[in-house]
């Protein structure tokens, strides 16, 4: 079907003519006069932004002098920028710019060229100032205006905006230093040689610190679609090194090269969308929190797709991290408002097995290095804490296998502790002894050999869920980070005693987030796997358990408090055996002056005591489950303080890594070798910590009076 021609008549045309000519001769005259006038123009912006950097954020500029370079580039000499009372923050010989001009007729403003010629950029730092503090002498001044409430997604569109428009089509930037002077105790110096953009194609060569390395930034952008694909790298092969780290931070960190693309960026419905990747080669990183040892990531990238919506932050689940041949999904989220609320989920799909064990960044897990495993593996985990609610925090962690098996060990048997091993304790990274766990140590006690008063009392009080968990449990875990959340600190742990006997044999006592996740998947592979029955477990953390200073085992701590066998601990005894395994080294100080418990301890028996009866473990008791008959044997009671001295328990009550050098551990372990030397019969004094009030000359002193005063009157 042909459609009918429409036949505009000829009167109509000559009117668009017309119109179209008044329009092009009314815009020639416009721009003819503002050409005319744009020297004045430029004049007055010129002094209107000097005149606003002094203002608003007391910066003297000083330009020497400036002007147009042809239609739409203006030519600047000689400029610094001083903050007031501070050292120079920047300096330019000369510096050209270019704007396009289309799109400054809608208010946009960007580059079409820069060309800079010999600058410097100067950061410095004088213990609590610095030559930046201008910024934030205006975020003061904004603060105190009422704003409205802002669109996240509005906002992240407008920064990169602005970001990318500032990224001429040409540039071409000589000899320019960025330098970074903190407290004269490290410095930082980037000398840009050269750096240009042509077409989209950037190339720069930078040189670090002077002779110390020579970095290049290349790549594409193209700021108009939105994408970019850049690369950091070093020189004939060279590891880039980021020694500022190091000396500020105590961290070392190098690569081979990292890698940022941007794909696009624009709305998604509501939501502002930025598709992109990230990746780097030979990362090495050595942070004593980390590990000690170097860790190593070969090949890591990250597939991100980021989403910003009107009050959140979020990593899409469509993202992927690929790590050498392992990969998993995270999803991230952040909400602001109107409650902050933090969301993580990760999906690793089924993979095999060895793969996702080669996969682990070399010194991470050192005691799995070298392990061969068959079958495949799938890990889920679900977070989310609303802070307004933090008691009904998720938590939920799965990692499923499929025909697993292990095939070789590692740097580490995990089934040493399967027989006679011996156990060696560390404090402050130091061994203090070897104790066999086996019958050739006279201390060592079967597991049927322990009363179980104790036994029972400490599944009770540390993990009553034991023989019926694989190592973990969620709903510990969920009520621990509930918990430290409201107190602000860490107050309470998640850990098993499948996870305490972990850390004990097979780990190093150093606190690392290497060794926690290390812990972690050792416990999996043994409960999963049915390395170690519960039973060995447990006869091995009651023998290996620190019960005092310097006390290890059931054995020895039966011994030392009571003078006892295990096997012969009454309740009361098993339960304040229990109560002193979170922080045995203050356990002494839990005692009266004779030898019975403080106290504040009998509200803990009668709930832990409770708990038991409940559960069919021991007979109900209506005064303290033995409480009022536990003494700690003679030998020791001349060593505890007397009841007039007041002590925060509170405050000795430190984790190892708080306690200081040469502190309570140190004290307690050289008195014994002094008064007992090697006897089997382990005995500590505890040393005393004396109030404000009294010196430990006057506690001496009182003490051999009232043995004085016994022996006169037949005691």
């Amino acid at each position: 079907m042909q459609l009918p021609k429409i036949k505009i008549p000829k009167k109509y045309i000559k009117i668009g003519a017309w119109v179209l000519g008044v329009f092009l001769i009314i815009f020639l005259s416009v721009g003819t006069y503002a050409y005319s006038k744009r020297e004045a123009l430029l004049n007055k912006i010129v002094a209107k932004a000097i005149a606003k950097a002094d203002k608003d954020y007391g910066l003297a500029v000083k330009i020497g002098s400036y002007g147009f370079n042809g239609l739409s580039s203006v030519n600047l000499k000689n400029v610094s920028v001083v903050p007031k009372d501070r050292d120079t923050l920047t300096t330019i010989d000369d510096l050209t710019v270019g704007v396009k001009l289309f799109p400054l007729i809608f208010g946009n403003v960007k580059l079409s060229e820069i060309n800079l010629d010999k600058g410097s950029f100067n950061v410095v730092l004088k213990d609590t100032l610095t030559n930046l503090d201008f910024i934030l002498k205006q975020k003061k001044k904004d603060s105190t205006t009422t704003k409205s409430k802002v669109n996240l997604a509005d906002l992240a569109h407008d920064l990169l905006n602005e970001m990318l428009y500032k990224i001429p089509d040409d540039m071409q930037v000589k000899d320019f230093v960025i330098k970074l002077n903190d407290n004269d105790t490290a410095s930082l110096k980037f000398h840009t040689q050269t750096a240009t953009i042509d077409g989209g194609d950037l190339k720069s060569t930078i040189i670090v610190n002077d002779t110390a390395a020579t970095w290049h930034i290349n790549g594409e952008v193209n700021p108009g679609g939105r994408n970019f694909d850049v690369m950091l790298f070093a020189d004939n092969n060279k590891k880039v090194e980021l020694p500022y780290l190091e000396n500020k931070l105590s961290t070392k960190v190098s690569f081979d090269t990292v890698r940022t693309k941007m794909e696009d960026a624009d709305y998604s419905g509501d939501d502002f969308k930025i598709s992109g990747s990230w990746s780097i080669k030979n990362l090495v990183v050595n942070q004593k929190r980390i590990s000690n040892a170097d860790v190593i990531v070969p090949d890591a990238k990250v597939d991100a797709i980021m989403l910003i919506g009107e009050n959140f932050i979020a990593l899409d689940s469509a993202s992927t991290v690929f790590l050498n041949k392992a990969t998993v999904h995270p999803y991230l989220k952040y909400t602001l408002s109107p409650n902050k609320i933090y969301e993580m989920k990760i999906s690793a799909e089924e993979q095999d097995a060895q793969a996702i064990f080669e996969s682990f960044p070399v010194g991470l897990f050192e005691s799995l290095e070298g392990i061969k495993v068959q079958g495949k593996l799938k890990y889920s985990l679900n977070f989310h804490l609303d802070t307004s609610i933090p008691d009904s925090v998720k938590f939920e962690s799965t990692l499923t296998p499929t025909d697993f098996k292990i095939v070789k060990w590692g740097k580490t048997d995990l089934q040493k502790i399967n027989s006679d091993f011996v156990y060696t304790p560390y404090e402050y990274g130091k061994p203090m002894r070897d104790i066999t766990i086996g019958p050739s140590n006279p201390n060592f006690t079967r597991l049927n050999d322990i009363s179980s008063n104790f036994k029972n009392a400490l599944l009770t009080s540390e993990d009553p869920s034991f023989f019926r968990h694989q190592g973990f449990v969620e709903e510990s875990i969920r009520k621990s980070i509930a918990v430290n959340f409201k107190e602000k600190k860490f107050k309470r742990g998640g850990s098993t005693i499948s996870m305490q006997l972990v850390k004990n044999v097979f780990l190093s006592r150093q606190k690392t987030l290497a060794r926690k996740a290390e812990e972690i998947l050792i416990v999996w592979l043994i409960e999963n796997n049915k390395l170690i029955s519960k039973q060995r477990m447990l006869e091995v953390y009651f023998n290996i358990i620190e019960m005092g200073p310097n006390v290890y085992g059931i054995g020895e701590a039966a011994r030392h408090y009571f003078g006892k066998m295990p096997a012969d601990l009454t309740l009361g005894e098993g339960l304040f055996l229990a109560n002193i395994v979170p922080k045995p080294k203050v356990a002494m100080y839990k005692f009266m002056s004779d030898g019975s418990l403080k106290p504040y301890l009998l509200p803990w028996f009668r709930y832990i005591g409770n708990t038991m009866a409940r559960r069919g473990l021991t007979p109900s008791d209506s005064s303290g489950y033995g409480y009022y008959n536990v003494r700690l044997r003679e030998g020791l009671r001349q060593y505890l303080l007397p009841d007039s001295v007041v002590i925060d328990t509170n405050k000795l009550e430190m984790e190892d890594d708080e306690m200081p050098p040469g502190g309570m551990q140190d004290q307690s372990k050289g008195l014994f070798d002094r008064l007992f030397g090697a006897k089997k019969d382990t005995v500590i004094k505890t040393p005393v910590k004396p109030d404000s009030t009294k010196t430990r000359k006057e506690i001496r002193q009182e003490k051999r009076e009232e043995r004085r005063k016994e022996k006169e009157n037949g005691g």
